[in-house]
Parts: structure tokens; C-alpha cells; sequence
């Protein structure tokens, strides 16, 4: 599904609608068909990789496994290329709401998290980031401990406020029905990089917002809406 968000991005297509057209055949069914910012835990990437070591030592080339593995590696570089394309490749005075750190809802397990390759990167060109997570700020903290560009909120509201853009990297129930006017009213401008496809992008344009998802095509809000915002940075 995520070689397929990335076609479906090339010829105008909504991953999403993809996805429930092909999830309605009942010998494939929709579990595990969500395009996204790309996949971590401690189990399948290192099962993953084991195999394709397996492969190799037998001398059999796993080709598979070995496009599903660069896939994975391209996702989780999408959003924090999407931020550079947008603001430019100098993120200093930018700052930037995460909304999801753990690989996936439910747990605060961040082995090989995506959040944690987007937010470096974010963090390497200068930008200033915090986050929320239900249950994983805990580790989060061990991981960026000392690194003073890496805050985190009580919140998702708090997270957000004064950020020039919100990502949301895990999908989080907590994440799906935010009160909008409030955040946007809370950020300095109001962009959303869905990595994980919570959101419809007419409705967040509709609302006001800025809006790139995976797969999808992105919807700007609307003009009068943005001459009106501050384009400000922050103080170094």
C-alpha cells in the first residue's frame, strides 16, 4: 500500500479509495491496507531483516522482502521531505507539533518508531519540535535526552500551539476527533502532514487548513484564509 500511495500521488489518485476497493474483496479484506509514514516495532523489521539474511547465506536474492525494506526506509523520510519542499531545506525558527511517537496505537514501544527518523531529521536542519503521546513520552525522553530541540506537551493542544505545522506520525484514537477551530487558532499556521491518513483533505481544507496526507492529493486552504495568517519565525 505504500508503493501504491506513491502511484496513486503521480496520477491523481486518493490511496484511500483505493484502499476500500480493494479491502471489499473478501479474500483480502482491509486489515493491514493503510498507506502511511511507514512501519517500526521490535518484531517485523527485524524479522524482515533476518530473512533476507536468511536469503542471502542460502544464496537465494529475496527481492520481495528487499523492495518491501527500501519501501519502509522511503516512507519514513515522506513527511520530513514534505516539511522541506513546503519551508525549505533551513528549518531554523521553524517550530513543529508531533502527534504520535510510539510505532503504532496502544503501546509505548519505539523501536525503529518512524517518528523518530522524522523528527531528527526535522531536528538536523534546525527545526524545534514537541510532541505528545498517550503512553510513550517516557521513552521518548530517554531517547532525546539532553537534546533541548525536542520538547514535549501535556497534550495534543499544547503540543500544537504556536507550531507552524502539526505531524501526526502514530494513529492514536485520541487523534481523530481534535476540537479544529482550536487548533487552529492555536498554531501559527495551520498545516497538517497526516502520516498516517486520519483525516479527509477536503474537510481540513474546508476548515482552514493546509493539508498533505500519504497518497493523497493536498488541499490548500482556502486563499482568503491564508493571507490572513502570520508568516513568523521564531526567535533564535
Amino acid at each position: 500500500m505504500n508503493e501504491l500511495s506513491g502511484l496513486a500521488e503521480r496520477v491523481g489518485a486518493d490511496i484511500e479509495q483505493v484502499r476500500r476497493g480493494i479491502g471489499s474483496d473478501p479474500r483480502i479484506g482491509t486489515d493491514f491496507l493503510y498507506a502511511g509514514c511507514g512501519w517500526g516495532g521490535s518484531c517485523l523489521p527485524k524479522d524482515v531483516k533476518a530473512l533476507l539474511r536468511t536469503g542471502t547465506d542460502a544464496g537465494l536474492d529475496m527481492a520481495i522482502l528487499g523492495a518491501v525494506q527500501r519501501v519502509n526506509e522511503r516512507q519514513r523520510q515522506l513527511l520530513a521531505e514534505r516539511v522541506v519542499q513546503r519551508s525549505g531545506a533551513d528549518l531554523h525558527g521553524l517550530r513543529f507539533a508531533v502527534w504520535g511517537l510510539a510505532f503504532k496505537p496502544g503501546t509505548d514501544n519505539m523501536r525503529e518508531a518512524p517518528s523518530r527518523t522524522v523528527i531528527d531529521e526535522l531536528v538536523r536542519r534546525g527545526a524545534t519540535i514537541r510532541a505528545f503521546d498517550p503512553l510513550a513520552m517516557p521513552r521518548a525522553c530517554q531517547i532525546w535526552a539532553g537534546r533541548d530541540e525536542v520538547g514535549f506537551a501535556a497534550d495534543p493542544l499544547e503540543a500544537a500551539h504556536g507550531a507552524h505545522a502539526l505531524l501526526v506520525l502514530t494513529e492514536w484514537r485520541e487523534f481523530r476527533s481534535p476540537d479544529f477551530e482550536a487548533l487552529r487558532d492555536a498554531m501559527a499556521e495551520p498545516v497538517v502532514f497526516d502520516g498516517r491518513n486520519l483525516r479527509e483533505p477536503t474537510l481540513l481544507a474546508e476548515l482552514g487548513f493546509e493539508y498533505v496526507g500519504i497518497g493523497r492529493a493536498a488541499q490548500p486552504a482556502p486563499q482568503a484564509a491564508v493571507d490572513e495568517l502570520p508568516r513568523v519565525r521564531l526567535a533564535a
